[in-house]
């Protein structure tokens, strides 16, 4: 196979999102156990907004090219991988190198998206959907009849860990901008503003006994109501520090003080329950995370192929674009996931 020029988006430092860089590169043809996908869709998840900033946990060294996952087509494959791949439609969590026009993937990181389903529906719940299920299913574990409360609801995440407790006949209410208070009724939640001074007292007495389980990516002093608001025996799912995303300093302090002080209430006799959600935890067993990852995204993308999960697409913009993507994502203005299409 010829060698072929990708375009991809570059970052190469902390620095405003016009200052992105547009380049050709080529790419070998792919080796044993890789497959090249053609990009259809990528997006702008939170991890892009704080690797601009230097604030993501374990980001790589400048330049790289950021895009969390993808969605696309196989257009070829290495030395002994399984040909039938080539032609298929595709997902793969990237964690970097999804904002290109085309990529190569470890063929064992693909996961197959139904034929049905739009590749930019598809791309709003990669790494949204696998984090949603798994915060909801293999974390919190609530049952049918439980509430929850989800923080910023309206938005990737939240939107679809929403959707998904719905469906599982579990009550959620979260909490978003007033502007998107209409979009979270649609989904089946009961809305509150998430600025609101008395947001807890308002929390509290939608469900006075507590809620099964909160969902936190804010961090901050915030997470202390979160822990609060809790039934007996709920259990806080903190997946992020939100809070600190434009504070200046070292990007680790903050998730490892949030660790110590989940340690800590975790340890508390009280029958509550806190633990901080990473992804990519468990992956030194490489073919269990990979097998657990496909196991959860096959599921996502089957209910939204069947229609009880709604693609939150905010917006579509051209790959040539992302510096307009990364603005519109950081406004705070859109509901769901900016997706980037490279064939625009």
């Amino acid at each position: 196979m010829s060698q072929l020029t990708t375009t991809e988006i570059v970052l190469p430092g902390i620095v405003e999102p016009e200052a992105l860089q547009i380049r050709d590169r080529r790419l070998a043809p792919p080796a044993a156990g890789q497959a090249l996908v053609r990009v259809e869709a990528t997006g702008v998840s939170f991890a892009e907004q704080q690797m601009r900033r230097g604030k993501y946990y374990d980001q790589p060294p400048f330049p790289f090219t950021p895009g969390y996952d993808l969605v696309g087509r196989v257009e070829a494959v290495g030395p002994g991988t399984d040909p039938s791949l080539v032609g298929s439609r595709v997902a793969a969590v990237t964690k970097i190198g999804g904002w290109a026009t085309a990529a190569l993937v470890d063929a064992a990181d693909l996961v197959p998206v139904p034929a049905a389903v739009d590749p930019a529906a598809a791309e709003t719940v990669v790494v949204n959907g696998v984090t949603a299920w798994q915060m909801l299913h293999r974390r919190a574990k609530v049952r049918p009849g439980g509430t929850i409360l989800v923080h910023g609801a309206s938005g990737g995440v939240g939107s679809t860990l929403t959707q998904l407790a719905r469906h599982h006949g579990i009550r959620v209410v979260g909490t978003a901008s007033p502007r998107h208070h209409d979009t979270l009724r649609a989904l089946g939640a009961e809305p509150l503003a998430y600025r609101s001074p008395d947001l807890a007292a308002q929390a509290r007495s939608l469900s006075p006994r507590g809620y099964d389980a909160v969902f936190d990516h804010v961090g901050g002093p915030g997470i202390v109501d979160s822990w609060r608001l809790l039934a007996p025996g709920g259990t806080l799912v903190s997946y992020g520090t939100a809070a600190t995303r434009d504070v200046a300093g070292n990007a680790r302090l903050p998730v490892l003080a949030l660790f110590a002080r989940l340690l800590w209430w975790n340890a508390l006799p009280n029958g509550r329950g806190a633990t901080f959600y990473n992804l990519w935890a468990g992956r030194r067993n490489r073919a269990a995370f990979q097998a657990r990852l496909r196991e959860d995204l096959t599921q996502v993308f089957a209910l939204l192929a069947d229609g009880s999960l709604t693609a939150q697409v905010a917006a579509r913009l051209p790959l040539r674009d992302a510096a307009a993507a990364l603005r519109l994502a950081e406004s705070g203005t859109v509901a769901g996931k900016v997706v980037l299409i490279p064939s625009l």
